[in-house]
This record gives C-alpha cells, structure tokens and sequence, in this order.
C-alpha cells in the first residue's frame, strides 16, 4: 500500500545549500522539497532542527570491538553483528561499509573462518531484513600475507563488497615509518612481549620482500577484472600516489604526509580520513592531522574508523573550527561516498533518491540525533 511522509519546519541540508521547509516522501523515496501534500499518511514537525542525509561510512572497524570486546574474549557472532548494527544505526550512519580485513600476520585457519562467518552472518541477517544500517563489506587486504588472494577469493564475486583497499603495514614505512610506534601499537593490541615482537618484525618484513609486490599487481587485476574500486592505504610520499594512480586507484585512504595528500589531489584521487583523527587533534600514529589536510582544501571523503558516533561529530567539526560550509562537511559523509562506493540511489536529499534521512539538534556544538530514516523507515 502506498503512503506519504512530509518533514515540515527544517533546516535541510542539500549538497550546496540550506533551506528552511519541507520534504515529501513517498514509499521510502524523496518526492518533493516544499511540496504540497493535502492529507500526508504521516507528518512530521522538525521544530527547526536539521535534516540531513543518511551517513555513508566506507570503513568502520567497530565489529571488532563488539566480537572481541575483551582479550581473550569471543563474543558470539550474532550477539556481536547484531549490537554494531544498532550502533551503526544510533551514530546516523544509514549505509555501512562493514570492514573485513584479509591476510592478518596473526590470524590462524581457525580466524579464517571466523572472518568467513561473520560475512555470512551478516548477509543472512541483511536477507532477513534485520539489520537497521544497510550493510556491506569493504575488504581489507594485507599484501605481505602469502594467504590473502586465495582468502580474496571468497569475496571476490559477493555482491555486498563495495571496496577493497591494498595495505602493507610492515615496519619502517607507510603508517608505521616510525618503529617505536610500530612497536606500542603491536604489542598493546595482541599483547606480544619483546621476543614475539621480534619475531613479528623479522617475518613481516620477509614477507613484505616475498610477497607484497607479486600480490599487489594480483590483487590489482583481479579487481579491474571484476569492476570493484580500489583504494590505497596509508600513502606517505609521492611514488605511493603515483604507483596508485597506474593501477586505478580512485582512493588515498589515511595519506600520512602533506606530501602523499597533495600528490593525491594533483593525480586526481578522492582524500579519505578518519574522523577519530579530527576529534583527537591527530592521528594515533603520530602522522598528518587530518584538520591540517582540511584547511589546505585536501580531503573530500570522512569515514568513522573505529568510533561510529565520530562521523557526524567529526564533519560539524570541520564546519565549525576549519571554517567549511556545513553542506560541504556534510557531503563528505553522505554523498561523495555514496558516489565512490557505487551508490547512485542515496546520500543526498533530491528528488527521486532513498529516504535515507536524519533529524539533528546542535546542543553546544554537539549533534544530538533525534531520529533515523533508512528509505522512509525510522530505524531510531
């Protein structure tokens, strides 16, 4: 059965501009801004608060918290999927690019198949329209990893993948140019003591000079082959870009350098960054500031990273402290992601596009959201 939803009384927040007014919607889709609709099935008075677009999170690592909240900790699979998407769904975020990483230095057959069944799990619970977010997966692929083509190989073809990116984290480039921090992050994360560290350091970096360009140019041509967009990860200098630019890349995720983020702008790659990096003022990793790349018009593309709630925090902060209009903040979280993962059929208010939608308050300069539309439904 049919039905009709107008919003009245918003600010709504289009890709170039602010108005003040209305939004039809009709069976999950946009049908007007300042229609005229004489007996809506539903109406709803923002009372002047913000609508913006559904965010679009092309890389999120926030499961992992959910299926190993603890050292040692399992959780189950269902339990976990299912607490992220409610997550994903409260921090605004209506489109999820769930992150799988491949080819992890640590990972036993046994977490093989535990990626495999997370993936699983997920597509069933997207199947049986139970997830709030609309998911799908952004592969991570660790090229030094003698295993990571073959473990690509399962997603190669799946729908739900929207993204790959190619990493190489050994020690001494890229992210991790500095091996003191190398050595914290490591070892605070897997709890390794110095000799496991050691001998972490010594495989990765064999692997890297046995494997990572051999996997690389693999990688590269099965995803040409199929159509899936690429993205590089953690570029620092200019060799990175242009190698990138050769192989088709159309994303710098996390450029480390001024340098690397320039390079990318000239080459005419899309800058991704986390929003974790804006709130903290830096990276983690001790490497560009991502406020830095704003203010020198370098970044186009936000993503959560590993705190969800980041995302919309993240963009009105760009707005309010580096002085970007709010419908360019915005977009960095809807639209040109929505665009550079495939999406044609969200993330931006427009006639004839998803009803994915949100309803915000600023309360001291911090977004409060009241409420959630996935195509027209209210998901919180």
């Amino acid at each position: 059965m049919s039905w009709e939803m107008i919003i009245t009384n918003a600010q709504v927040v289009l890709r170039k501009e602010i108005f003040e007014g209305s939004i039809g919607i009709r069976d999950g889709k946009i049908t007007g801004l300042n229609p005229t609709i004489p007996a809506p099935d539903v109406e709803i008075d923002f009372d002047g608060d913000f609508c913006i677009p559904g965010l679009v999170d092309l890389h999120t690592d926030n499961l992992e918290k959910h299926l190993l909240p603890r050292p040692g900790v399992v959780w189950p699979i269902d339990a976990a999927v299912l607490a992220h998407d409610a997550q994903m769904a409260c921090a605004g975020v209506t489109t999820t690019l769930d992150a799988i990483r491949l080819g992890d230095a640590w990972s036993s057959d046994e977490g093989r198949r535990a990626t495999v069944n997370v993936a699983k799990k997920i597509e069933y619970f997207k199947t049986r329209e139970m997830l709030r977010s609309d998911h799908f997966f952004h592969i991570r692929c660790e090229i030094s990893n003698s295993n990571v083509l073959e473990e690509f190989e399962y997603f190669a073809m799946n729908p739900l993948v929207r993204l790959v990116s190619q990493m190489d984290h050994t020690v001494g480039q890229r992210q991790f140019v500095d091996e003191k921090k190398y050595r914290s992050y490591y070892q605070g994360k897997y709890s390794l003591d110095d000799k496991m560290m050691e001998q972490m350091i010594t495989q990765q970096k064999i692997d890297h000079l046995n494997f990572s360009e051999k996997n690389r140019a693999a990688l590269v041509k099965r995803c040409k082959d199929i159509g899936l967009p690429l993205a590089s990860h953690d570029d620092s200098n200019k060799s990175h870009i242009e190698m990138a630019e050769k192989e088709g890349v159309k994303i710098s995720e996390f450029p480390t350098t001024m340098i690397a983020a320039t390079s990318a702008r000239d080459h005419g790659l899309k800058i991704l960054m986390g929003t974790p990096n804006l709130i903290l003022g830096g990276s983690h990793s001790g490497n560009v500031a991502a406020m830095e790349l704003a203010k020198a018009g370098l970044l186009d593309i936000l993503a959560s990273d590993y705190v969800p709630e980041s995302l919309l925090q993240g963009a009105l902060i760009l707005n309010r402290v580096g002085d970007i209009p709010l419908p360019t903040a915005i977009s960095m979280i809807s639209s040109v992601p929505a665009r550079m993962a495939g999406f044609n059929d969200r993330g931006e208010i427009k006639v004839g596009l998803r009803a994915d939608l949100l309803r915000i308050r600023l309360e001291e300069d911090i977004p409060r959201i009241i409420s959630v539309w996935r195509g027209g439904t209210e998901i919180h």
